[in-house]
């Protein structure tokens, strides 16, 4: 495997950049953590959002949910809930600095299903240019659409507003 890695890279900048991020990644037989792998591979935007992640059972690996701490290993099958959307990636190098993005995708092997298509989510809240200042119902309908597209964003319920009116 570690013969096959350099021959994949062509560009000479981004073998330089996997190269170095090797060099301060782990040595031999020490490890790196989830929350900080998935972080340094440009999986999540923050680390403490993978140790939450982690913590909410979004993250399994091999097909057990673990904890922020747990030590990843080359092989794994690293599957993360994130945003709607489930990634399916195998860990193919350990990192732990985070790194640009043509590198972070050297260190994994994406088997995730491709996300929706942009145009399936039909834009809330839209009016035609000129169509006036809306009514109070056509305001009520907009607040409604667009709390329906916040709660199925989240997860979660609620008003999204102060609750008065």
């Amino acid at each position: 495997m570690g013969d096959a890695a350099p021959q994949e890279i062509t560009d000479p900048k981004i073998a330089a950049a996997v190269a170095a991020a090797e060099a301060a990644g782990p040595g031999p037989g020490e490890s790196v953590r989830i929350d900080s792998w998935i972080w340094a591979v440009r999986l999540i935007k923050t680390r403490s959002l993978g140790a939450t992640a982690c913590r909410g059972g979004h993250v399994r690996v091999n097909g057990e949910r673990v904890k922020p701490a747990y030590n990843v290993r080359v092989g794994d099958e690293v599957r993360l809930r994130h945003e709607g959307r489930e990634r399916v990636v195998v860990v193919k190098r350990l990192i732990r600095k985070r790194v640009g993005a043509p590198v972070a995708v050297q260190c994994y092997i994406d088997n995730s299903p491709p996300p929706p298509p942009r145009e399936a989510v039909a834009p809330a809240g839209i009016r035609d240019r000129g169509a006036g200042r809306p009514t109070k119902r056509d305001r009520r309908e907009l607040e409604r659409l667009r709390a329906l597209r916040g709660l199925s964003a989240m997860g979660g319920s609620g008003t999204g507003g102060s609750g008065r009116r």
